[in-house]
């Protein structure tokens, strides 16, 4: 603001009070004013809206109204220049109440002087170039703060929210009200070791960078994200301000990658494997054969027959290990999603009804039609409903098998009630050759992956020890 030029408005209804405040000011020898004169409230407040002048001087009595009304109004209506009030006696209640509402002084007419008036408009001209800057930056930086995507929040000593941002509440799934009767540990919930961290080091260091953390949202899920949040003291205390960055799609994606390479790697060795052992097992499969044609011995039949059927055993594994590890071929066609799941239902109903295991079937009201190889796709849903069988206690188990339609996909949900798996173990899951079955080769939720990837479907897995399991299968809608 220029300083040496100043646009004056003084609001009053009598002409010679006008005529003595605007000669004090004219007298001021460092600044030229351009004064001009109004006397009617409404045409006052018109003006004041359009933010014509720099500097605004308000008599406290204005016909029906006062000068703490246009005040209020003119602030009201976004007014950010100075407003002086001024009054012809003086009040320490009116002074307060003009001062609360926000005027940028309070001046007795009988006291005035050219060198009061001065230092009221030198004072008030400079607090509003500061407040103007203030302003600027601070909408800048609110501006920063609410468009950020990732969540940005500020927070007390013990981390409960003060304030945050959209994103915080996308995050979260929580709405600002409920955000502000919570705190960053109610978010890490059963994260007893990272709680104990970020303590540790906002009290000690001040400071934390990129910690790895899980935040548990409104709806139940967890999402993987890194903290970085700082200790900070203005004039009214300590406080913590704090920026969370998702990156659960980054963890995906690195999860989907290390298994393609874990496959990958399989699929090489199960290859080799089966290259090496077929060669000697076919010339015993052609020397049993040629023998048992050659030979009437009974004992010897019966050796021979022994090594014929182990053969053959060994020749259906190295089958099975190769089509776990090879793409699947695929027979797509339009079938129905909920055709596919009741197939497969019935055919582990025996073993649903054996182990005396509750079944709990919700689907889509509508038809879900996806591009599908059928039996494949039965196959893969049967190994997830087996395991959880299996994993079940018999004549308490639940299985829940859902069906929904979310926007661009179908998605598959199967949960049970079992015995749940170890996050070391979960990470493995679809590893070929990975079991915790007695007998098991490992090989069946390897088929699944396969199964699932090839209808270019993701499948996800959460699980809890001693509560469950849930494995979701997403399907893109084509």
């Amino acid at each position: 603001m220029n300083l040496n030029h100043v646009k004056i408005l003084i609001i009053d209804d009598d002409e010679d009070d006008f005529f003595i405040t605007s000669d004090y000011i004219n007298n001021i020898e460092t600044t030229s004013f351009k004064i001009e004169w109004c006397y009617n409230y409404q045409e006052a407040l018109d003006r004041m809206k359009q933010q014509l002048y720099d500097l605004y001087f308000v008599d406290y009595r204005l016909g029906a109204k006062t000068g703490l009304d246009l005040l209020t109004e003119a602030i009201n209506h976004h007014c950010e220049e100075p407003i002086v009030l001024l009054t012809g006696k003086g009040n320490q209640a009116i002074d307060k109440m003009a001062m609360r509402i926000g005027a940028a002084d309070y001046l007795v007419k009988t006291e005035l002087s050219t060198e009061k008036l001065e230092r009221c408009i030198r004072y008030s001209l400079e607090r509003y170039a500061s407040l103007k800057a203030l302003k600027a930056n601070e909408r800048k930086y609110r501006t920063m703060f609410e468009h950020s995507k990732d969540a940005v929040f500020v927070a007390d000593e013990a981390l409960c929210f003060k304030d945050v941002n959209d994103a915080t509440c996308d995050l979260t799934g929580f709405s600002r009200n409920e955000l502000f009767e919570m705190s960053l540990n109610d978010l890490l919930d059963g994260e007893q070791d990272i709680k104990k961290t970020i303590n540790e080091n906002l009290l000690l260091k001040g400071e934390i960078f990129d910690l790895e953390i899980s935040i548990h949202s409104k709806g139940g899920g967890k999402r993987n994200c890194i903290l970085s949040a700082a200790k900070e003291t203005d004039a009214g205390g300590s406080y913590v301000q704090g920026i969370i960055h998702d990156i659960t799609h980054i963890r995906k994606s690195q999860k989907a990658t290390l298994q393609a390479e874990k496959l990958a790697a399989a699929g090489r060795l199960v290859r080799t494997l089966a290259h090496e052992v077929r060669n000697p097992l076919n010339n015993i499969n052609l020397s049993v054969e040629q023998l048992i044609h050659e030979t009437d011995l009974n004992t010897i039949n019966t050796y021979l027959e022994i090594i014929e059927r182990n053969s053959k055993r060994i020749g259906d594994l190295i089958t099975e290990l190769l089509n776990s590890s090879r793409p699947t071929e695929m027979k797509l066609e339009r079938t129905l999603l909920q055709g596919i799941m009741d197939e497969t239902i019935s055919i582990a109903l025996d073993r649903i009804t054996l182990r005396r295991i509750k079944l709990k079937i919700k689907y889509d009201d509508k038809p879900d039609y996806i591009i599908a190889d059928k039996e494949k796709l039965k196959i893969a849903f049967l190994n997830i409903i087996l395991n959880a069988i299996e994993a079940m206690e018999e004549g308490r188990g639940l299985l829940e098998i859902a069906i929904e339609h979310a926007p661009g996909n179908y998605i598959v949900k199967i949960t049970d009630n079992g015995t749940g798996v170890s996050e070391e173990n979960l990470s493995r899951l679809f590893e070929p050759y990975f079991t915790s079955k007695r007998n098991g080769l490992g090989l069946g939720l390897a088929s699944t992956l396969n199964i699932i990837q090839s209808h270019k479907a993701k499948i996800e897995v959460t699980s809890t020890l001693n509560v469950g399991t849930k494995f979701t299968i997403i399907f893109p809608v084509l």
